[in-house]
């Protein structure tokens, strides 16, 4: 039989429309939520509920993550059709900047509008989600960028190690009643990361003593357990999901 953890629970998921957030909406479908997906194409959003199995499972709704309007509608969906939440699940993310923080003319505004996507947003997603009576937990998608140097990508690291840290206050703040913990994947093989791997795909999933790249549902059944109330003792931590890249030898 399967596992039925969710069963009856409400869960909203941004950035649920493919990859990461996808699977993890399908994971906590398959054991018994109703999810909401946030995204900012009505389309793929569209396909992803059908995949999802329709409205009698899902919903999807289109916006952009840093708009307190599309957050406001988000809420008041859920209250019309729910009435409660259970779950929330701050995945949207953005990297629009590539290169070296030393050699590259960092444009300032992609710079900032990467902190208020990946950090200010999911506080915003959190606060808002409390507000409306949010009762059980919290995972946010960091990564491994934000636990070491990450060249090319400093920006995104650096956004995501202050979404540990944010998981971290929240967890304190929001307990006893809600617990917040994070994930933190590495390369992860999503239309998202394609630049981190395409065309040396071999080479890099070397890097990993597991020697592949992980796939969205690598990171799907962590993110439920840390939901779920198997993980009922845990909260304010961060779970590398790597692929074993952390313990890699050094020298």
């Amino acid at each position: 039989m399967a596992v039925q953890r969710f069963e009856g629970s409400v869960a909203l998921i941004t950035g649920g429309s493919r990859g990461i957030g996808f699977a993890v909406a399908r994971r906590l479908v398959s054991e018994g939520a109703s999810v909401v997906l946030t995204g900012r194409k009505a389309d793929s959003l569209d396909d992803a509920v059908a995949a999802l199995g329709g409205p009698d499972h899902a919903i999807g709704i289109a916006g952009k993550a840093d708009d307190p309007d599309h957050r406001a509608e988000v809420f008041a969906r859920i209250a019309d059709r729910h009435g409660r939440l259970d779950h929330l699940v701050n995945n949207a993310g953005i990297n629009p900047v590539y290169g070296s923080l030393a050699d590259v003319d960092v444009d300032v505004a992609a710079a900032r509008k990467i902190l208020d996507v990946n950090v200010l947003a999911a506080l915003e997603w959190t606060r808002d989600a409390v507000a409306a009576g949010l009762t059980r937990s919290v995972v946010n998608l960091a990564s491994i960028s934000a636990l070491a140097a990450s060249p090319g990508i400093g920006l995104y690291g650096i956004s995501k190690a202050a979404l540990v840290n944010l998981t971290m206050q929240l967890a304190y703040e929001l307990a006893p009643g809600i617990r917040v913990n994070a994930v933190a994947p590495a390369v992860i093989k999503t239309a998202f990361a394609t630049a981190l791997y395409e065309g040396r795909e071999a080479e890099v999933a070397a890097e990993y003593p597991l020697a592949r790249l992980g796939v969205p549902d690598d990171v799907a059944g962590p993110v439920a357990f840390l939901l779920s109330d198997d993980a009922g003792w845990i909260t304010g931590h961060t779970l590398p999901i790597d692929g074993g890249g952390l313990i890699r030898p050094v020298g």
